[in-house]
């Protein structure tokens, strides 16, 4: 289904042609002064040079002769060279009818799909999700959506760090405590426990215990530095034991992530690319493209148009230890072997832009994909307090994000306790799915690129740019749709008519933009722009609803084209907040 502005420009650029000028110079905008059009053309200050004539004179060639067309209901040549256009109502309610009966309300499925790996996550086993992990979260999944609703093959991988150093002092840090354990006898040949000799909690202990430790001691840091070696060397008890820490932390990153509504296809590890090392770095020797720099392996990745240094990218360290850059490239091969992605997105902190474009050259260096294969990179800002510096709790730390996601769903509750209508229990299931809410939109409302504060107290509110505002105009015409089936009507059936006042019109011209919206948001990686087109549509919806008595509506036939109508905007809204990664209640 195309698009109303490609509708309209059909028509503008078949009008400049008519005319005898260039058909391009037919582009369509909408207006950025709604006041005076809804779209406009402003192809005919364009055309003035080339044509040696009055921008008014070709504009207003254009406009008449579009004079009597059904889709317009005004086309006027405005000095110096504008031409304002208001469409027929006829032809905007025919549209999103049309949009209404499309199960992707008018979004066309991708001509050539892609296979898509979204890279996003990325956390580290052993250690619990905090507020640094949440950015990452919200906005891979929500590309991962907005990807598959487009018609593409999206694989979301959360990439886990369960390799290096930090597993050897986990290791050791174990081992002190239980030396008698069996992983630590080098004798045994039986089968290891099932059950893993910690838990999460005591777990998440362990890593910081034993990372302190290792900073203060040199003997404990040989012994963690000795024990990663034997881990990376196979040795069969502390395989086991790595084993265990990764059920264990996966099991608890699943229930967390689970909270935030984000499913990874894949649980990949870093430990899964360790295989594809050796051969990658033979190969990136004999294309000549490695070659040794103070003892370490490196690869030049400096290119003449760079406008500032680009460092080596360092492959191998001296004692022939591997690094993130060296893994990251594994993982390209093996997602190459694996799946033959179209493109691989990475949402990552933007502070590892540098990292990203050293991987990046050396795999276009190293062909370690097809030269069309997109290697994308979008790198997220900081989540900021009210102090504007990294969000933390009052004590200081690092905020658990579970902590995190409980006082959202505590604050929510607070507003919505004093005026509830359900049960205690009721109520905070409501406040949890509306704080997840606010914490989504919250974040996803702003550009992924820019750091942003996190205010609790207005991500929570009722009003105002916020989640539980978008669910809120949700709620309230479920809330109609249900009286008005309770008073003996059906809202099967019911069509979407002309519109008849200014707040009607206006909203059936934002709902008609969905399809532009959610390519746009698609293209250029950018939930915000579904967060500010909901907020537009759930404004516009609030607008008609209060000069609209849709209810008390005394004839028939125009009260049931107001429920068709407010039928679409309730789909509308709910199709973009699942594409953000949330969904509404159905009270509030």
């Amino acid at each position: 289904m195309k698009t109303v502005i490609e509708l309209i420009e059909k028509q503008l650029s078949g009008a400049f042609e008519a005319c005898g000028y260039e058909a391009s110079y037919g582009r369509v905008t909408i207006s950025n002064r709604p006041d005076l059009c809804e779209y406009q053309c402003n192809g005919a200050m364009a055309a003035a040079k080339a044509y040696k004539k009055a921008p008014i004179m070709i504009a207003e060639d254009v406009a008449a002769s579009l004079e009597g067309n059904s889709m317009f209901e005004e086309i006027t040549a405005v000095k110096p060279g504008f031409i304002n256009i208001r469409v027929a109502g006829a032809f905007i309610s025919d549209y999103i009818a049309k949009m209404a009966a499309d199960e992707k309300l008018g979004c066309e499925v991708s001509e050539k799909p892609e296979t898509i790996v979204i890279d996003y996550g990325g956390p580290n086993v052993a250690k619990p999700l905090h507020v640094g992990h949440l950015r990452s979260a919200i906005i891979g999944e929500s590309l991962k959506r907005m990807f598959r609703f487009l018609g593409n093959t999206v694989i979301g991988d959360a990439h886990l760090g369960d390799w290096g150093l930090q597993m050897g002092l986990i290791i050791e840090e174990v081992k002190e405590r239980q030396p008698n354990l069996c992983y630590f006898d080098e004798s045994y040949t039986g089968e290891y426990p099932k059950e893993a000799p910690f838990t999460i909690g005591e777990l998440e202990e362990i890593y910081p215990c034993a990372s302190a430790k290792s900073k203060a001691d040199p003997d404990f840091a040989k012994k963690a530095h000795d024990a990663t070696v034997k881990l990376q060397q196979g040795n069969r008890g502390y395989t086991a034991l790595w084993n265990h820490i990764l059920e264990v932390s996966v099991a608890d990153l699943k229930k967390n992530y689970k909270n935030l509504n984000v499913e990874f296809d894949l649980w990949k590890k870093e430990s899964d690319a360790q295989p594809y090392i050796p051969d990658m770095v033979q190969m990136l020797k004999d294309k000549g493209l490695a070659y040794v720099s103070e003892g370490a392996l490196v690869v030049d990745v400096k290119e003449d148009t760079d406008k500032k240094e680009i460092p080596p990218c360092l492959i191998m360290k001296s004692d022939g230890a591997s690094l993130y850059q060296t893994t990251d490239l594994a993982t390209i091969v093996e997602r190459e072997r694996l799946f033959h992605p179209d493109r691989i997105i990475y949402v990552v902190d933007k502070r590892q832009e540098m990292h990203f474009t050293q991987v990046f050259r050396v795999a276009r260096k190293a062909k370690l994909v097809p030269d069309e294969t997109k290697l994308q990179f979008l790198g997220f800002g900081t989540m900021n307090g009210k102090d504007g510096k990294p969000f933390k709790t009052r004590e200081g730390g690092v905020m658990r994000l579970e902590r995190l996601i409980g006082e959202i769903d505590q604050a929510v509750y607070e507003k919505m306790k004093e005026n509830r209508s359900g049960s205690e229990e009721e109520t905070r299931e409501i406040a949890k799915t509306v704080g997840l809410a606010a914490i989504k939109y919250g974040d996803l409302s702003n550009q992924a690129s820019k750091d942003y504060i996190f205010d609790v107290d207005r991500f929570c509110s009722f009003e105002g740019n916020t989640g539980p505002y978008i669910l809120y105009m949700i709620v309230r015409i479920k809330s109609i749709l249900k009286k008005y089936e309770e008073a003996g009507n059906s809202v099967e059936g019911a069509s979407i008519l002309p519109p008849t006042g200014k707040g009607e019109k206006d909203l059936m011209l934002i709902l008609s933009r969905f399809h532009d919206t959610i390519e746009q948001a698609a293209e250029e990686l950018a939930p915000h722009k579904i967060c500010g087109y909901i907020y537009n549509v759930a404004d516009a919806f609030s607008s008609f609803y209060h000069e609209t008595n849709i209810l008390a509506e005394p004839d028939k036939e125009k009260q049931s084209g107001y429920i068709a109508l407010i039928r679409l905007v309730r789909h509308v809204l709910e199709t973009c907040i699942d594409l953000l990664g949330f969904e509404a209640p159905d009270r509030m």
